[in-house]
């Protein structure tokens, strides 16, 4: 038996999760109090239920790089010496606190290993998020609750995919079985008290067996690259794809992996904040140039570009890496039920049935 290896009951969950976040601040995935179909990442309070049993409506993302935060401050101020001067003060954001994501999914982390290519892999580094994503730990979940929606396996992952994590954490009928991955985990597996037992240790190996032995989804991208370029000129093809699209955003803003914002000076007085908020490539005003120019003026430019970023210039990039986590959200979420799916595996065909 691996003592290193914890174990906490299904009621014992709120207990542990106290003990965790007197150290930490800890995020977990609980039901909108104003809508229960939504489930989202919230900062944990004594007494939550949480919801484990399937994939959260809105992913982690916003815990390293929230919706909207302030970049810094800044306060106009008159100089003694020379009254017609203002001298501007500027203010950093207070230092990230160490945080926990427990009850992520694989797909929720991959997500991550995207945003920090963008954000912190050089050459030109985000400190704020960078310093964010190092005070962030992840408790990962076995995933083993996939839909029709789900295609991870055909991104690189999978419902096992430890690729990220800190902790591991294998549901069995008893309750959780949780690992530790990195040295960080170490501080959180001292503060879990039950060590887990070799029946509690089988169980979840036979869990995480049935789980790898799963293939979800079935979408092929191995040449999307080429096909994307050979496709890019094909208005029909891609009016097919985007014609019903509404332009309303949702794909991208519970997706993972997108990363669009705007940065906007917010002021009152002589205080401000420069803000950066989450923005969306499936919006007009998104290109739309100070000449009255957009390179990008309709839905089917607009579409065209998400598919050829995520599965064709993200990857020339960034070594082959796909900027989808195939965790399903813009498809299950669309309100006219786009599947990015059909539009990437029909890149290669010379029919035009995406419907």
């Amino acid at each position: 038996m691996d003592t290193a290896i914890k174990f906490i009951a299904f009621d014992q969950l709120n207990s542990a999760l106290d003990r965790i976040s007197e150290q930490l601040d800890v995020w977990v995935p609980v039901a909108s109090k104003d809508q229960k179909r939504v489930i989202q990442f919230a900062p944990y309070r004594p007494g939550m239920t949480l919801v484990l049993d399937h994939q959260t409506t809105l992913g982690p993302k916003q815990v390293v790089l929230p919706q909207v935060e302030a970049l810094f401050r800044f306060d106009y101020r008159k100089s003694a010496d020379e009254p017609s001067r203002q001298k501007v003060q500027l203010e950093d954001p207070h230092p990230p606190a160490p945080t926990l994501i427990f009850g992520a999914r694989p797909c929720d982390v991959k997500g991550f290993l995207v945003l920090d290519q963008v954000f912190s892999a050089g050459p030109f580094v985000d400190g704020i998020y960078a310093a964010r994503r190092e005070q962030t730990l992840f408790a990962t979940m076995v995933c083993g609750q996939q839909d029709s929606a789900c295609f991870c396996s055909s991104v690189g992952s999978g419902p096992t995919d430890r690729t990220g994590s800190d902790l591991w954490i294998t549901p069995i009928a008893a309750g959780y079985v949780v690992e530790a991955l990195s040295d960080r985990a170490h501080p959180v597996m001292a503060w879990l008290q039950e060590a887990a037992t070799e029946l509690h240790v089988a169980a979840a190996g036979k869990v995480q067996e049935e789980a790898a032995r799963q293939q979800v989804g079935n979408l092929a991208v191995d040449q999307c690259q080429q096909h994307f370029l050979q496709r890019f000129a094909d208005t029909n093809y891609w009016q097919e794809v985007a014609g019903q699209c509404l332009s309303c955003g949702i794909c991208t803003f519970v997706c993972p992996t997108c990363y669009c914002f705007s940065i906007t000076d917010e002021m009152k007085d002589k205080h401000g904040e420069r803000i950066r908020s989450w923005d969306s490539c499936m919006f007009f005003t998104y290109t739309l140039e100070a000449s009255g120019h957009n390179p990008r003026p309709s839905r089917l430019e607009r579409y065209r570009n998400r598919v050829g970023h995520k599965f064709s210039y993200f990857p020339e990039k960034y070594q082959g890496l796909i900027a989808c986590c195939g965790c399903g959200r813009c498809i299950r979420n669309c309100p006219v039920s786009i599947d990015i799916r059909k539009a990437v595996q029909n890149l290669q065909g010379q029919n035009h049935a995406c419907s």
